[in-house]
């Protein structure tokens, strides 16, 4: 994959993650991770859905999973592995080749475990900007 080509890839799943409700982009790692995070009340206490960096010239976007379905994702799709640097029964990390729609129901169902796991009024909140 070139340069353009990974640009490309990185600003689409970008804008996948900046797409779901009260999401925003941080870089509390620097500059080579982009963190997206999900807030209700208090953006100070935003939560993780989503973790983009490059890894060894790689694009990698870390999603949250339900245990359940991680291994099955990871056997369907040989870019899907085992989410670098995170809980591995939690997490899983995405390579490029995943088409658009696969990638926006994945990341989809990263924010949604996140949410879930909120209390009820920073639900509430995010739920109001649907």
């Amino acid at each position: 994959m070139d340069d353009a080509d990974m640009e490309r890839t990185e600003n689409i799943w970008r804008s996948l993650c900046l797409q779901m409700p009260s999401a925003y982009e941080d870089h509390p790692f620097g500059p080579g991770a982009t963190v997206f995070k999900v807030a209700g009340r208090d953006r100070a206490n935003g939560k993780l859905f989503a973790l983009l960096m490059h890894l060894h010239g790689e694009l990698l976007l870390n999603l949250k999973c339900e245990p359940a379905l991680a291994d099955q994702q990871r056997s369907e799709h040989p870019q899907i592995t085992p989410g670098y640097h995170m809980n591995k029964k939690h997490w899983n990390s995405v390579r490029v080749g995943l088409d658009e729609q696969t990638m926006r129901e994945l990341i989809e169902d990263s924010y949604d475990l996140v949410v879930d796991g909120m209390p009820n009024r920073d639900k509430d909140v995010i739920r109001r900007t649907w």
